[in-house]
C-alpha cells in the first residue's frame, strides 16, 4: 500500500542519513546495501530532501539514431500514472563513457510540470542556473554543456544508477548525502520512526552539550539510546 502525503510528508522532514539508518534497525537487507554510491551528486545541496516513486528510464546521445528525447517527453510524464505516487525520474545512461547532458531547463520544466519531485541520471545534465531557479532536485554523475544525440530507448524498466538497481515504482529519498531506496514492505514504518530515532540520537547528543561531561556517562547516554533504538525496531 502506497504511503499517505501526510506520511511523505513526515520522510521529507528528515535527512537521508537518518532515514538510511532506520531502515537498518529493521534489518531487511545488508548496511552496505540499498543506496546510490559517490558517483551520484546532488547538484543543488541547498535544496531540501526529494521524496518520490521511481520514474526510471534509460538514455543515450552518442549516435543520432531514434526519436530524440524532446519527442518521448510525453510518454514519459503519461507513464507518471503508473506510479503509486509523485515521480522522481531516475535515468540510466547507457553511452561509456557519457558523452551528453541527460536533461537540461525544458526536460525538468516537463517533469516538474507534472509533478515530479526531482530528477536522477547516471550520466550528466546541463542548464544548472536555469533548473534551480526551477527549485527542481538534480542529481548527477557529471554537468555536461550539450546533450549530443538525446534519445530515451525505454520507459519504465529496471536501471541500474550509482550501483543501485532501481524498479519502476521503488520509493527513493535524496538530499546532499546522497540517495536511498526505502523498501515497500517497511515503508510506513521508517517513515513513522524516524522522530523517534532522532529523539533517540539526542539523548546522546545532548549528553554531550553538557558542561560536566564524563566517560562513564557518555556510556550510559549510549546505552539509553541505544534501549531506545531497539524499541523501534520491536526488539527487547
Amino acid at each position: 500500500m502506497p504511503l499517505s502525503s501526510a506520511e511523505l510528508d513526515i520522510l521529507r522532514q528528515h535527512d537521508t542519513p537518518t532515514v538510511s539508518n532506520v531502515i537498518e534497525l529493521f534489518q531487511v537487507r545488508p548496511w552496505t546495501e540499498g543506496y546510490m554510491d559517490k558517483r551520484i551528486k546532488a547538484r543543488f545541496p541547498e535544496m531540501p530532501p526529494m521524496v518520490g516513486y521511481a520514474s526510471t528510464a534509460t538514455f543515450r546521445c552518442a549516435t543520432p539514431k531514434g526519436p530524440d528525447s524532446y519527442g518521448s517527453l510525453d510518454k514519459h510524464v503519461e507513464a507518471f500514472k503508473e506510479l503509486p505516487g509523485p515521480a522522481v525520474v531516475v535515468f540510466e545512461d547507457l553511452d561509456e563513457p557519457v558523452v551528453g547532458a541527460t536533461f537540461g531547463e525544458i526536460m525538468c520544466s516537463a517533469y516538474k510540470a507534472f509533478g515530479a519531485q526531482g530528477l536522477i541520471t547516471s550520466g550528466a545534465g546541463r542548464d544548472l542556473d536555469q533548473v534551480r531557479a526551477l527549485n527542481f532536485p538534480v542529481f548527477t554523475n557529471e554537468i555536461i554543456c550539450s546533450h549530443g544525440y538525446s534519445q530515451i530507448p525505454s520507459i519504465h524498466v529496471p536501471v541500474n544508477v550509482g550501483g543501485l538497481t532501481v524498479k519502476p515504482g521503488a520509493l527513493l529519498h535524496g538530499d546532499l548525502n546522497g540517495v536511498v531506496l526505502i523498501p515497500d514492505a517497511i515503508a510506513r514504518e521508517v517513515a513513522l520512526a524516524c522522530e523517534l530515532f532522532v529523539n533517540a540520537e539526542a539523548v546522546v547528543l545532548d549528553y554531550l552539550k553538557g558542561e560536566e561531561i564524563t566517560p562513564k556517562g557518555l556510556s550510559e547516554a549510549q546505552k539509553e539510546c541505544r534501549r531506545l533504538l531497539d524499541k523501534i525496531a520491536g526488539k527487547k
